[in-house]
């Protein structure tokens, strides 16, 4: 297929994604949508909200519709990172009595990855998919294994205001292309929700992409023109959250959104943009993404907490503020 034809079948593939997953799952149209400008971005994504609200079952629902290899870790107060990684175990072969170690691949090796509660875990097991979502590799006893493409983490959150969980070091945050909120369903959402999953079995997802069609879709997305306008709204719009920047909102914040938030901002405009059939990304298309981009990126002040801001609050206003 040529990039001309390769391009016009995005829109379409991401109408055919929604009605699959829609069969599976209720509502959550806007969680659905930053779920794909991640996955046609190759980026990862977190998603953040109580427990019960279908977090899990969307992201094995997508990774069914996309046909891609899934895995799944629940994150524990007691998992270590070679439960991630994976870990050498000693063999002995029974006729020559030799011994010999091997490496047993963790998890951590597939297409799509559920880190499920990943802030239930200390920092160092968080921390052990840090060169995995950068690096798109494992190191372990002096090797370092490649991990096949695409590579995506997909963790779930719940809110750090609960019991049990521990806050995700910045650092880790920074790896996430997108932060999305959950948040409730509607009444009449929840009256689905009800009527089919206490009746009969829960169903699984059409396979409507193959893992080949979704490569070729990520490469596409690397190669569209960049627009310089919408370049450099996404670089002023990073560079505006941090303090001494000149935008008044910025009292409220400690620090701000590094490069990569400029990265994001630009491959996840054009990914939206695209996933509509438009080639050329507006400001528009980055205002649209921009609180899923920048909400983890920033850090509030005491003052801003006493006052009860949000960082959802502080970004609206910078957005608002750069235009």
């Amino acid at each position: 297929m040529d990039e001309v034809a390769l391009f016009e079948s995005l829109a379409p593939a991401r109408q055919a994604l929604l009605d699959a997953i829609g069969e599976v799952v209720v509502g959550q149209r806007d969680v659905v949508d930053m779920m794909l400008t991640a996955l046609f971005s190759d980026g990862h994504c977190l998603f953040v909200g109580v427990p019960g609200l279908a977090k899990t079952l969307l992201v094995h629902t997508v990774a069914e519709a996309v046909g891609v290899d899934f895995g799944r870790v629940q994150f524990t107060p007691d998992l270590m990172p070679s439960d991630i990684t994976g870990t050498e175990v000693l063999d002995q072969d029974p006729a020559s009595g030799r011994r010999s170690t091997r490496f047993v691949r963790g998890p951590v090796f597939t297409n799509l990855l559920l880190a499920d509660e990943i802030n239930r875990t200390p920092p160092k097991t968080q921390a052990a998919l840090l060169q995995a979502m950068q690096e798109r590799s494992v190191t372990a006893a002096g090797t370092t294994w490649r991990l096949e493409p695409p590579f995506l983490v997909f963790a779930t959150q719940n809110p750090i205001e609960q019991e049990g969980t521990y806050p995700l070091p910045e650092a880790q945050q920074d790896r996430f292309m997108l932060s999305v909120p959950v948040g409730y369903p509607t009444i009449e959402e929840e009256e689905e929700i009800v009527r089919r999953t206490t009746v009969g079995e829960l169903g699984s997802a059409r396979r409507v992409l193959t893992l080949d069609q979704l490569l070729a879709y990520q490469r596409l997305l690397r190669r569209l023109p960049a627009n310089p306008d919408v370049v450099s709204y996404c670089v002023r719009l990073a560079a505006a959250t941090r303090p001494g920047s000149g935008v008044d909102a910025t009292r409220w914040l400690r620090w701000g959104a590094g490069p990569r938030a400029s990265q994001y901002l630009a491959i996840g405009a054009r990914t939206w943009a695209a996933l509509r059939g438009r080639e050329v990304p507006d400001r528009a298309d980055v205002r649209a993404i921009a609180p899923a981009v920048l909400r983890h990126r920033v850090l509030l002040n005491f003052e801003a907490e006493a006052a009860g801001h949000t960082a959802d609050d502080i970004v609206a206003q910078i957005v608002d503020e750069v235009g």
